[in-house]
């Protein structure tokens, strides 16, 4: 694809960036996410402008080279694998009163790319999936797929995820969360111990505002709580420990139609041998199995679907989200998280449930970016 300026008398296609990489943890995931939607994205209805972000937040003009963006070796991609500059700089448009994309190197004039009508962002984690990146597009006033502000950034800390859906009457797991204050003394540090001991163990010592499993650890020993509370420091500050829960894992893909959200059929999540839990390398390395539908009885399969639409509409979610829970032994459902902008890689669930459900890959994604183009930014 060409970035060269698109004169605006011609009868474009919608033009769609697609923004990956991200300063977070999950910055290889984002870009394997990227790779699969630019294989997939229907190129006779939409023109398309990738965006990488670097690590340490540079915005790059990126090659539309999805094969050079894949896990390798078990090692995750890079955005400065495929940059197509060391330095260059891409900036959105600064006000509503443009949708014009400039593009920036050292020693030579500012270069116009054109304008972005719609922005497809599939940053994962923190400054991006977290009402970062959405709060800039509506103060730029360009349309994007998936959650505002507000939506993105509860669904992001798990501690307010599970604070909103318990005062909608949605079930959630026991859980503590230990602030950076808390750990900053030994009296704050006792007092968290404290509570912790009062979940039972075992219990996962999760980054609170995090998500691809990256971080967690399962303490089975009190002795191993403090150096997993550290390792969940290492991507926040803030640390979310939840009891561990007897049952099934059940994720639910959630979609925004013209008549309102609906729900697809569920997955069941199986880890794979050797994987005490659904960890990072269970996820993206193993690649453990997705069970599409679940094995569920139609009752059930009919409750969870209703809940994670109920989910989606207590967080005030748009265009997506995939909600996780838990099916108990005694026959309750507990919802773990929702995932405001879910994982679009080829061996993500979201995509592959909405599949079953009777949504392809690429319609799904034109459904996205079609609501997105009929949605304004701003108060609604």
């Amino acid at each position: 694809m060409s970035n060269e300026p698109t004169s605006p008398n011609q009868a474009a296609k919608p033009r769609v960036a697609i923004v990956f990489g991200g300063r977070s943890s999950e910055h290889g995931v984002s870009v394997v996410t990227a790779a699969s939607v630019l294989r997939s994205i229907d190129r006779s209805r939409y023109e398309v402008l990738p965006v990488g972000i670097t690590h340490e937040g540079r915005w790059a003009l990126v090659s539309d080279e999805p094969g050079r963006m894949a896990i390798t070796d078990g090692r995750m991609p890079d955005v400065d694998q495929v940059a197509e500059s060391a330095e260059g700089q891409l900036a959105l448009p600064a006000s509503p009163a443009s949708r014009e994309v400039v593009w920036s190197e050292p020693g030579a004039a500012p270069k116009v790319l054109g304008e972005v009508d719609v922005v497809l962002p599939l940053l994962h984690g923190p400054w991006g999936e977290d009402g970062t990146l959405q709060g800039l597009l509506e103060l730029s006033g360009v349309p994007y797929v998936g959650s505002g502000v507000l939506a993105s950034s509860v669904g992001m800390d798990k501690e307010y995820t599970k604070r909103v859906l318990e005062s909608f009457g949605l079930g959630v797991g026991p859980y503590t969360v230990v602030r950076p204050r808390d750990w900053e003394t030994e009296a704050g540090r006792a007092a968290a111990r404290e509570r912790i001991a009062e979940l039972g163990l075992p219990v996962f010592v999760k980054p609170c505002r995090a998500g691809s499993s990256i971080g967690i650890t399962k303490v089975k020993d009190l002795a191993q709580l403090d150096a997993a509370i550290e390792e969940a420091r290492r991507h926040d500050p803030k640390v979310i420990v939840e009891a561990m829960l007897e049952g099934r894992e059940i994720e639910c893909g959630v979609l925004e139609f013209e008549d309102g959200p609906r729900a697809s059929l569920p997955a069941e999540v199986l880890v794979g041998d050797g994987f005490e839990f659904y960890d990072f390398d269970a996820k993206y390395i193993d690649s453990s199995e997705v069970r599409i539908p679940a094995e569920l009885a139609a009752f059930e399969t009919a409750e969870i679907r209703r809940q994670a639409v109920a989910a989606f509409e207590a967080l005030s979610c748009e265009g997506l989200a995939r909600v996780d829970f838990f099916l108990l032994t005694d026959g309750r459902w507990v919802i773990n998280e929702i995932n405001t902008m879910p994982g679009f890689t080829p061996i993500s669930a979201y995509p592959k449930m909405w599949e079953a459900t009777g949504v392809p890959y690429a319609e799904l994604i034109d459904r996205l970016l079609q609501a997105a183009l009929r949605r304004s930014t701003g108060l609604r």
